[in-house]
């Protein structure tokens, strides 16, 4: 069974992999075989990452992205290719909120809106037609990453929710439209406390979040749940799946 889960001689791309839930994915990627391209904006952060996968035994290249740019997610790609020869996993994991600050829908300046949904729709319709295109020849398959808040409403969180619901309903079209040779489907973080969630929730110190959120498997989530489930949506294991959102969210 574990050779379902095998992704050796296979290479991901994983934007916003500088740190939390991105650096996260990478090091899981890599811990199931996978070569990576390990991209955000911060260089440090993302050679640090990259290290961090060679000394897993894997090959790795730290490219600066800003994913708003679709040049440079056009580098991304020509960088991966030249450097590591092919793209067989695409997560598109950089998002969040733009400013670390939720908004009501009906406070939402019209620039903020935009902004918010140039990070985290935009960006993966863009990704995600580059990595098809990459992927052409020999499929692959495509990973974004949602949000628990996806789902329902969400006071004060209006545009980042709608932005991840949208996110949802793109990887559905795009399973329908780049099957049979590639797979496309989500996975949708619960809380997790990387720094954009503290910047952005700015919780009660002092209070266990675990106990405030209700979470029914009783923590907060880590950056390997939501690699780990990347994996699985990346490898063999998952190979009649797709067009679907997986939640990791403790039970939210």
């Amino acid at each position: 069974m574990n050779g379902a889960f095998d992704l050796t001689g296979r290479v991901a791309v994983v934007t916003g992999a500088g740190k939390g839930i991105g650096a996260g994915i990478a090091l899981c990627l890599a811990r199931a075989g996978a070569d990576v391209a390990v991209a955000a904006r911060s260089l440090a952060d993302i050679e640090a990452v990259a290290a961090a996968v060679r000394a897993l035994g894997r090959r790795a290249i730290a490219v600066p992205t800003d994913v708003t740019d679709v040049a440079a997610l056009e580098r991304l790609a020509e960088q991966t290719l030249s450097s590591l020869g092919r793209v067989d996993i695409w997560v598109s994991n950089a998002g969040g909120l733009p400013d670390a600050t939720p908004r009501y829908l009906t406070r939402t300046p019209e620039d903020r809106w935009d902004a918010q949904l140039d990070l985290n729709l935009k960006s993966v319709w863009q990704a995600a037609v580059i990595a098809a295109r990459c992927m052409a020849e020999h499929g692959g398959t495509i990973i974004n990453i949602s949000s628990r808040a996806a789902t329902g409403g969400s006071l004060k969180n209006g545009p980042y929710a709608a932005s991840k619901a949208a996110v949802n309903s793109l990887t559905a079209t795009l399973a329908l439209e780049l099957a049979p040779k590639i797979r496309v489907n989500a996975v949708a973080p619960g809380p997790i406390p990387t720094d954009n969630f503290n910047q952005s929730t700015r919780f009660p110190e002092g209070k266990p979040l675990e106990k405030l959120l209700n979470i029914p498997l009783g923590r907060l989530g880590t950056p390997e749940d939501i690699g780990n489930a990347v994996v699985f949506m990346a490898s063999d294991a998952s190979s009649w799946i797709t067009g679907q959102c997986l939640y990791v969210s403790g039970g939210l």
